[in-house]
Order: C-alpha cells, then sequence, then structure tokens
C-alpha cells in the first residue's frame, strides 16, 4: 500500500528535544508477498540513520512489541512530515527514538488485543488481555487463536494505526542515565623517528541493554578507527598568511588505512537500564570514540614517559 500523507503524524514541538520521541506506527495485512503472508507493520518517525543502525535496530523494538518477525516492520524515517525526532546526534537516538517506537507499538498491540476481546466473533472473546500473547501475528491466550489480519477483516478494516510519544519526564534529574567504557591501548614507539603505532586496542562499555550486538560492535569498531586518526593522524594545517586549509582533501589529510588498524576489539556489559527508559538502552555513539586519543596517549607516555597533550601526537614531539 503506498504511504499517504495523514496530518496525525506529524509530531508537536516538545522543550525537551534530546530525549523526546514520537512515532507513528501502523498494521495492516498489505505488503503480503514481500512478507510472506505475514501481517506487515509500518513505523514512521522523522529521525535520520547516518549509518550506526538506526533503521535496523528501530525494526527490532517495533517487532519485538508486536509479536511479528523483523522481516514484517519497515521503519519510515528521513521525512520531516513524519512524528517529531530529536536529532540525530548525541548519542540519543535509540533512547529517544526506539522508547518511542517501543511505547506506540505497544499500544498498537494493546489496542488489536481490546478488540479482539470485545468482538464476539472473535475466538478470544471475554479472554482477560492480560493473558493474550502474540507471536508471529498471532494472538495466543490459553488454547484460543486469532490474528491481526483476521481483526482487521472483520472489523472492514485495511490497517490500523496509533501515533504516540516518549519522553524521559524528570528522570534526568534524578538518575545518572549516561554510558560509560573503558579502553585499553598497546603502542610501540620508535626511539630513533618517533613513529607511534598502534598494536592493538581493547574496549569494554556498559551502554544498558545492547539491541543489536552486531551492530554494536562494529560501531565500537568504528569508533575505535577514528580514535586512533584522532590520536595520531588527523589535523588540519593552516596557512596563517592568508587563512586557507593547507592540506584541504583526501590526498593530504590523512585518515587512518589498513595499515593503521591493528587488532581492535570490544566487549559490553549488558545490563539494561529499565530507569533510564522503557527499552533499557544508553547511548552509543560518541562514547566509542572520546576515549581512544587518552588511551593511545598514556600507552605512549608509559613507553617513552613523555606526557603529549596536544593531537595528533607528532613523531617530531617525540624527539
Amino acid at each position: 500500500m503506498p504511504h499517504q500523507e495523514h496530518p496525525e503524524r506529524r509530531g508537536h514541538e516538545r522543550q525537551d528535544q534530546r530525549r523526546v520521541g514520537v512515532d507513528h506506527a501502523e498494521l495492516g495485512d498489505h505488503d503480503e508477498q514481500r512478507h510472506e503472508g505475514h501481517d506487515a507493520a509500518e513505523v514512521f518517525a522523522a529521525s535520520a540513520d547516518m549509518g550506526p543502525g538506526t533503521t535496523t535496530s528501530v525494526m527490532q523494538v517495533a517487532a519485538d512489541a508486536l509479536g511479528l518477525p523483523a522481516s514484517a516492520v519497515t521503519f519510515r524515517l528521513g521525512d520531516s512530515s513524519y512524528p517529531t525526532a530529536p536529532l540525530h546526534a548525541a548519542a540519543c537516538t535509540m533512547a529517544s527514538v526506539g522508547s518511542a517506537a517501543h511505547t506506540t507499538c505497544n499500544a498498537l498491540r494493546a489496542e488489536f488485543i481490546r478488540r479482539a476481546v470485545a468482538d464476539p466473533n472473535s475466538p478470544l472473546h471475554g479472554a482477560n488481555p492480560a493473558d493474550v500473547r502474540v507471536r508471529d501475528g498471532r494472538l495466543e491466550p490459553s488454547g484460543a487463536r486469532d490474528s491481526y489480519r483476521d481483526i482487521l477483516r472483520r472489523a472492514g478494516l485495511p490497517s490500523l494505526d496509533i501515533t504516540g510519544n516518549w519522553g524521559p519526564g524528570d528522570a534526568d534529574s534524578r538518575i545518572s542515565s549516561y554510558g560509560y567504557g573503558a579502553v585499553f591501548a598497546e603502542v610501540a614507539v620508535d626511539p630513533l623517528l618517533g613513529l607511534v603505532r598502534v598494536r592493538r586496542i581493547f574496549a569494554a562499555y556498559d551502554v544498558g541493554r545492547v539491541i543489536s550486538p552486531k551492530l554494536a560492535h562494529s560501531q565500537a569498531i568504528g569508533g575505535m578507527v577514528g580514535g586512533i586518526g584522532m590520536a595520531l593522524l588527523e589535523g588540519t594545517v593552516t596557512d596563517h598568511r592568508d587563512g586557507r586549509i593547507v592540506n584541504a582533501s583526501l590526498a593530504d589529510y590523512l585518515v587512518p588505512v589498513n595499515a593503521d588498524v591493528p587488532d581492535l576489539d570490544a566487549a559490553f556489559v549488558n545490563t539494561e537500564d529499565p530507569q533510564a527508559d522503557p527499552i533499557g538502552v544508553k547511548g552509543l555513539g560518541e562514547i566509542t570514540i572520546v576515549g581512544v586519543a587518552p588511551a593511545i596517549g598514556n600507552a605512549v607516555f608509559n613507553a617513552t614517559g613523555k606526557r603529549l597533550t596536544d593531537l595528533p601526537i607528532r613523531p617530531e614531539a617525540l624527539l
């Protein structure tokens, strides 16, 4: 079914744009061939995904809340006509948009259950809503079974949608919901040339619930690569005669390449934090990069006895 604009999908501006998320969820029996007979859900938010896997993670959260396979959920984003979402920065997207998706999809599931138990033609008529579980789009209390598709068919509806939001309230003033990490680096320093080579980096992070372990590990490795660049390679050079940046292209601006990236690994303390937000996540953005340069700097100090505080660490500073 092609997407049509609905006025209720537009979110409202809120004071706490750092963490408030608004989502719209729609579930119907469209797109049957693509999802092999499963009911299909769409989740809408005016968020963005610059690469950390927000789309996949929100789809996983929505699928879990609706009791659908992840392949049956589509996350629509990148459109300002969708419900308002915070900026895609400050490691707040999953905590805000993911929590809004969780809250909204749970409300949508509850609405389907409410309709089923109130419908005399439903096998679930009269059942206790608290006893109904949803799996693969099937609503199953003890013995009886209904489905999203059948509920819509009996109601004569092509789909059912709902708009919801989530915000932290006063949680930020009561508790700390920051992620934490420890980064360990091993370096080798050439005493004659002053060249620094990173041999290995390992980091451990406490970022609450890890929605997608593969994406989280990839995010951590990417942050380490960026941290190597920050510590040893990246820096702009200004010609003070005219204010121009001398190394203004990738031909002159140094970034890490394969030979600069050694053995990297990361581990996560998967400690779900229900006080932080409904899905128990914390930020996994900047935390993966900010500790890498200090760890490398400390390793250089351990190897040479020289405490350097200017980045990048250049060979001439070690000679």
